[in-house]
């Protein structure tokens, strides 16, 4: 602790410590003062008290019982006070989140509780304590990170601080061995109920590590506890149903039910929906590898029969205790055991052991790798889990996996470079399978409006504005998922039509802008609205849109600018990138090129440009790269449809300047690229300077790179 309050709160480091503050949370805690395990001044117990609670305050919340409830009267006794005094103060120590208060049988009951889970979260679950004390975030974070190792291999399996109970959706219809393991249990045996944000991931944001998920209206609170939580305004009350539709949405987002410990076995006060990432609990077991510390009666289980490999078990568990495997098809040896060969329990536990960074090093793979199609796809697209659902007939399950990590599976289903094909280990057999045209085939049903999905929105949070500058493809993913969590998305499109560059880049005998339409019909009906023809910067400022109450931005510019080649007359007349050129089709189709075009470049695009110019009216087209035919950027099959339309293709030549005549282009020198690339793979070309030809010309079309357009830059 002392390390966090030196960086960020060197003020409160220079003050002098309140011994009575001191002494209530020794007695929270059951320490005597002066012992070898007594809390100090710089420990995080006594910090997350000393932010909010006065020497009077702490004097009379030394009488307070720990897990035992005493009346006003009692605990005036006990401190040698007046009751009304001991009541006032009892109210503050509540309010601040110190301790718990009920009304019994008419008489006010107070009480103290173990500080995690207990003190520390009803302190963080106060707003204004987060407001005025940011500090006690940094305390609650402290309290499991210095706390945490001495409870390493200490509990049996499943009695840590909090225990899981599986999600309610999974255990419906199944044989119930544990009524105690199931959330209804907890919900239909209590009358009074209350919701507050996540105290953990609210913990999470004072310190700047956020971790996105869902955080408001997901700690629910029954029977004492919520009606602590009613008398201290921290909470909100809700009905049964409100708490059963509460746990739903948890579940939907692929969160987590933990309940505390310390009530006994079948009993709680409080039902958490937890990630892996932000709550404090999960993190003793991830943190310090110490994952059955959280364990349910229930163990997970793969059932074969029902099981389509996507992966997404894996992907969502939050302590990492599963993994992906095995590539069957791999010369390495087949990994048999992927658990932890040493524990807490048959071993010192020191810190060479722990996985301080869990947050960000998790291991979803066996050594031996996955199914390599998913790993080859950019997306990570759980390849083998949507083709097992289509072969069984499940199209609409297969369109909804795809669109966990693709939110346009349509436009990738007809441009997508198919490298889970190229990593297909079935094409060692004979061919790889047809996986594109799968995903195609799915994805059709984006284009019916009666068969479409329309996902439904995880959260509200309508309150909050985003703006997106750019409807490209980058601007329309953020879009969708943005709206998936119910924020109020405006995207702003300077072109008269959406989808950047998929419309105004890529032709439409390869991508058919109905297809895109529909794409962008499914974000709209998710509530996001699209302005078009409004350039941010010059219609509008962010100023201008900060005033207007948007409080992000999302930058999705593209890169819809060409590049040069610095070689002299490539101003002239008929010289154009060939992005611009593809814009200027798009827009209009009825745009013609005549005489004979030449195209410079090897990649997709410049193919794409070769064919459009075709369609375009010109009387020949030759394209000229720097790449031999096996080193093209250019798929094979694209080569070979671009040869079909009479394109001819020049491998190896480079441009070394444009000819011209009153300044039109008449014609292009190329100079003989002898190799591309150095001895390591690098692109580094090199020329004979010599060997030259000269290409008559009467329109060049770059297409060598595109670049970012940003400003006037």
């Amino acid at each position: 602790m002392k390390d966090l309050t030196r960086m960020y709160f060197p003020d409160w480091y220079k003050c002098e410590y309140k011994q009575k503050v001191l002494d209530l949370a020794n007695h929270i805690g059951r320490k005597k003062p002066g012992s070898k395990g007594a809390y100090q001044w710089d420990d995080p117990e006594y910090v997350i008290l000393e932010a909010g609670v006065d020497d009077e305050m702490a004097e009379v919340g030394m009488g307070l019982g720990i897990s035992k409830k005493r009346t006003v009267k009692e605990i005036a006794a006990i401190v040698n006070k007046p009751e009304d005094y001991c009541f006032e103060q009892l109210k503050k120590l509540a309010v601040y989140g110190v301790c718990f208060w009920n009304t019994i049988d008419g008489e006010e009951v107070f009480w103290a509780e173990t500080w995690i889970p207990g003190t520390m979260e009803m302190i963080v679950n106060n707003p204004e304590n987060c407001k005025k004390y940011p500090i006690i975030g940094y305390a609650m974070e402290a309290y499991g990170r210095v706390r945490g190792p001495k409870s390493s291999g200490a509990f049996p399996p499943g009695v840590g601080l909090m225990r899981v109970i599986p999600i309610e959706t999974a255990i419906e219809g199944n044989t119930r061995r544990a009524s105690y393991e199931e959330v209804s249990k907890y919900l239909n045996e209590n009358d009074i109920f209350t919701v507050t944000d996540c105290s953990c991931r609210t913990d999470r944001e004072l310190m700047g590590e956020g971790c996105g998920h869902l955080k408001e209206d997901m700690c629910i609170q029954m029977g004492h506890a919520a009606e602590y939580y009613i008398k201290t305004g921290r909470g909100r009350q809700i009905t049964r149903e409100e708490a059963f539709e509460i746990i739903k949405r948890a579940e939907e987002n692929g969160l987590m039910h933990q309940i505390p410990n310390i009530d006994g076995s079948g009993k709680t006060h409080a039902i958490c929906n937890c990630c892996g990432c932000g709550c404090l609990s999960l993190r003793t077991a991830e943190m310090f590898k110490n994952n059955d510390m959280v364990r349910s009666n229930y163990v997970a289980r793969v059932d074969k029969e029902k099981c389509v490999a996507c992966g997404q078990c894996v992907e969502n568990c939050p302590v990492n205790a599963l993994k992906l495997g095995q590539k069957l098809c791999s010369s390495k040896p087949v990994t048999e055991n992927i658990t932890t060969k040493v524990t807490p329990r048959d071993t010192v536990w020191t810190e060479e052991h722990w996985n301080p960074d869990y947050r960000i090093n998790r291991e979803d793979v066996v050594e031996t790798g996955t199914a390599p199609c998913k790993t080859n796809c950019p997306a990570h697209i759980g390849v083998q889990g949507y083709i097992k659902l289509a072969s069984q007939g499940k199209y609409k399950e297969a369109l909804e996996l795809i669109k966990y990590e693709n939110p346009l599976p349509a436009v990738c289903g007809r441009i997508c470079n198919r490298r889970c094909e190229d990593a297909c280990t079935r094409g060692d057999v004979d061919e790889p399978i047809a996986i594109d045209e799968i995903k195609k085939f799915i994805a059709q049903q984006e284009l019916d409006p009666q068969n479409r999905i329309i996902p439904k929105k995880r959260h509200n949070y309508s309150d909050k504005k985003v703006a997106i500058i750019g409807a490209g493809p980058a601007g329309l993913s953020c879009a969708y998922y943005l709206a998936l969590d119910g924020y109020s998305i405006t995207v702003f499109e300077k072109e008269q039509k959406l989808g950047g560059m998929l419309t105004m880049g890529i032709p439409a005998f390869r991508l058919e802008k109905d297809v895109v339409q529909a794409e962008i019909d499914i974000i709209k009906a998710m509530g996001v609205e699209f302005k078009t023809g409004v350039e941010v910067g010059k219609d509008v400022t962010l100023e201008e849109l900060r005033a207007q109450g948007y409080k992000a931005f999302y930058m999705a510019i593209g890169a819809q600018g060409g590049r040069k080649v610095g070689i002299e007359g490539e101003d002239s007349q008929g010289v154009m990138s060939g992005i611009e050129f593809l814009r200027m089709i798009n827009q209009d189709e009825n745009k013609k090129v005549q005489g004979k075009v030449v195209v410079v470049g090897g990649g997709n695009v410049a193919i794409d440009v070769s064919r459009t110019a075709v369609r375009a009216g010109a009387e020949s087209v030759m394209q000229c790269c720097l790449e031999s035919r096996q080193q093209m950027p250019a798929a094979l099959e694209e080569i070979e449809e671009a040869e079909e339309e009479n394109i001819v293709i020049n491998n190896g030549w480079g441009p070394k300047r444009i000819l011209s005549e009153n300044g039109k282009v008449t014609g292009i020198e190329f100079k003989k690229c002898v190799s591309a690339f150095d001895e390591n793979g690098r692109f580094n070309p090199q020329y004979d300077e010599n060997n030259v030809m000269v290409v008559a010309a009467d329109c060049v079309l770059l297409s060598i790179g595109q670049s970012i357009q940003w400003g006037d830059y």
